[in-house]
C-alpha cells in the first residue's frame, strides 16, 4: 500500500478519491509494512499519531489531517468517463426504489443521458 492508498482507505474515498468520506482512521502499528507509510504522513503533515490503546490493540492510530484531505483531491487519478448506460445504472441505484432496472427505465430512464 502506497501512501494516497493509505489515506483514501483511511477516509473511505475509491482509488479516484470519490465517495463519501465516511471515517477517518487508519490502524496499524510498528512491525508492519503500513507503520513506516502512515509515520512518513504524520512528518509531512498529512496524518497525526496517537499512541496504541486496549482498543486498538495497542496498535498506533492515524487520522488524515485537512492537508492529508488535500493531498488525495490533488493526487487521486481522474476516474474513467462513465458510459450513458453506466450513468443511467448508477441513477438508478440512487434512485432507492422498489421497482426492477428495466420499469426504473421505463419510468425515469429517459431523464438520465
Amino acid at each position: 500500500m502506497g501512501l494516497l492508498h493509505i489515506l483514501q482507505h483511511s477516509l473511505g474515498v475509491d482509488q479516484y478519491g470519490q465517495g463519501e468520506q465516511y471515517r477517518n482512521y487508519f490502524v496499524t502499528g510498528e512491525g508492519s509494512i503500513d507503520h513506516p507509510i502512515c509515520m512518513e504522513a504524520v512528518e509531512r503533515g498529512l496524518m497525526i499519531r496517537r499512541a496504541g490503546n486496549a482498543l486498538t490493540g495497542e496498535m498506533d492510530l492515524f487520522h488524515v489531517t485537512d492537508a492529508g484531505r488535500a493531498y488525495v483531491a490533488e493526487n487521486s487519478p481522474a476516474a474513467p468517463r462513465l458510459t450513458a448506460s453506466q450513468r443511467r445504472y448508477r441513477a438508478f441505484l440512487d434512485h432507492d426504489c422498489d421497482l426492477s432496472f428495466g420499469e426504473w427505465l421505463r419510468t425515469y430512464g429517459r431523464e438520465v443521458a
